[in-house]
């Protein structure tokens, strides 16, 4: 299904208009005497924090550090009171004395809970969403709430309540959204596993953007409650609860943790043998106008993991393209905006904004803002703008690509299923930049339409030493799947990286290009 010549005409009237807005975007910044050198965060030097979770617990156990906080000491004093040995403790608190974080979209008892909106700035939570009761049940001790996008509807953790959160790998770029403050501090080494939420790549974006791993769980797996906003219409069907962590093998833990009683269905404890599995890689969207093209860097990444599975595992990946993906933007926005099974149609992202206020009209706020007096981030205000102009109804033929879309690759991925795909076309972007490509975020957003699983893997870091990733795809409860093979590319790869202690990556770099040269 290749690109018809109106599609071909449209992409490039819209890169046209952007390239023309991006260039004096670039002209004010430079302007502005903006620092060209890249500025990452120094290099970690607690140890505690360059560990998986898991192996936390097992120093717990065996030397009882003594933490901080006071859940912590209790920690100390429940090791030293436990008679029946460290298998007892472990079975019953698996995650005993883990720090975490949570984003700050999710209730944590005593702590904000704004979601960004400077109406919300005092209101505290008194009580704890369930994932996050899960993970305290199981022991582990929350250290605070982290940043996200104003409402979480934005792929930059940018609010005027608490400010813009930072890439610890470049300080000019963005961590991503809406999870960015996570994605950010695991992967800056200030905590060790932490919560996040994804309705279109809001897990995925930041843990790619970040060098971490990150997973979006089967579709109704672990609960959404204790979210603001809480999702609406269509949307709790797409929304997921998922864990954010820098090590692949604390996935499944957490998952298993935060699922409670519905982790069941997922068979976390089955053992994955991934030589029997069926590979599949998909290079790119199929060409979508309103998408960039995928960066070499990522192509390249992508195909050197596709050499590493078959050399390694002795399978073969088999390389598809697939039309219907061109539509994942449209497929995206036209259920995320349909009614619900009782035919009412979700919140209006403009009453999100008002929460329960005075109205909040777009052009009025679009005119504060120019001036600095909107309480609201552009990216949020230009939201409402769009969504006056959206249609409340998916049309027949967007229906019969999203349809046939979810037909294709359940059958595709059946039981045994692994699909490799693009995170996302760019590397982490420079602050705002996203702003001239806002539908870039469809390589994410379309697996949360499907409720499709989706782990996301970091595979090093590009020559400009920023992460690169992809997105491993399964089918529904077929989660342990993704997340075993996202323990062998840890190993393969090397997993996350400390961004204060790295160099950059072209050597690396060039080793892949030779050895992709010499095998293609």
């Amino acid at each position: 299904m290749a690109l018809t010549r109106f599609e071909r005409f449209l992409a490039s009237i819209l890169r046209g208009a952007v390239g023309m807005l991006f260039a004096v975007f670039q002209l004010l910044a430079q302007l502005r005497g903006a620092d060209r050198s890249v500025r990452r965060l120094p290099p970690i030097t607690n140890p505690l924090l360059m560990v998986p979770a898991m192996r936390v617990v097992r120093w717990l156990n065996a030397t009882r550090f003594s933490l901080a906080l006071q859940e912590a000491a209790q920690v100390d004093k429940l090791i030293e009171e436990e008679t029946g040995g460290e298998d007892v403790l472990e079975d019953r608190l698996p995650l005993l004395g883990v720090p975490f974080t949570v984003k700050e979209a999710f209730s944590l008892q005593g702590m904000p809970n704004s979601t960004g909106l400077v109406s919300r700035r005092g209101v505290i939570s008194a009580t704890d969403a369930p994932p996050v009761a899960l993970l305290k049940r199981a022991g582990a001790i929350p250290l605070g709430v982290t940043n996200c996008s104003e409402l979480c509807m934005w792929l930059e953790s940018h609010n005027h309540l608490y400010g813009i959160t930072n890439n610890p790998y470049d300080l000019e770029r963005i961590p991503g959204g809406s999870s960015g403050g996570e994605g950010s501090i695991l992967g800056g080494g200030g905590s060790v596993i932490g919560v996040g939420s994804d309705v279109g790549g809001s897990i995925r974006i930041p843990a790619f953007f970040n060098g971490i791993f990150g997973h979006k769980p089967t579709s109704g797996v672990v609960s959404n409650v204790g979210q603001f906003p809480p999702a609406s219409g269509q949307q709790p069907g797409f929304l997921c609860t998922g864990p954010m962590c820098r090590y692949a093998q604390d996935l499944l833990p957490m998952l298993r943790v935060m699922g409670g009683a519905n982790a069941d269905r997922l068979s976390l404890s089955s053992q994955v043998d991934l030589k029997r599995l069926r590979f599949f890689s998909v290079p790119h969207d199929g060409g979508s106008p309103l998408v960039s093209p995928v960066d070499q860097q990522l192509v390249l990444a992508q195909r050197r993991v596709v050499e590493r599975l078959e050399a390694d595992l002795g399978v073969k990946v088999q390389q598809l393209k697939i039309p219907q993906l061109k539509y994942s933007f449209q497929i995206w926005s036209a259920m995320m905006g349909a009614p619900g099974k009782d035919g009412k149609q979700p919140t209006s992202f403009a009453e999100l904004m008002s929460d329960h206020g005075k109205k909040v009209w777009p052009l009025w706020e679009m005119a504060k803002w120019t001036v600095g007096l909107s309480k609201h981030t552009v990216a949020a205000i230009g939201l409402v703008l769009v969504e006056m102009f959206q249609r409340s109804q998916p049309t027949q033929f967007i229906l019969q690509q999203k349809e046939s879309l979810q037909k294709d690759l359940e059958e595709l991925l059946g039981t045994d299923g692994v699909l490799l795909y693009p995170s996302h076309p760019h590397l982490a972007p420079k602050h705002h930049h996203p702003l001239f490509t806002p539908f870039n975020f469809s390589y994410t957003g379309i697996f949360n339409i499907l409720g499709l699983p989706v782990t996301q893997c970091p595979l090093g870091l590009s020559a400009e030493g920023l992460p690169l990733g992809l997105q491993l795809v399964v089918g529904k409860q077929q989660d342990r799947l993704s997340l075993a093979t996202a323990v062998f590319l840890e190993k393969t790869f090397g997993g996350w990286r400390d961004p204060g202690s790295i160099a950059t990556a072209t050597t690396q770099l060039d080793t892949w290009r030779g050895a992709s040269t010499t095998t293609s």
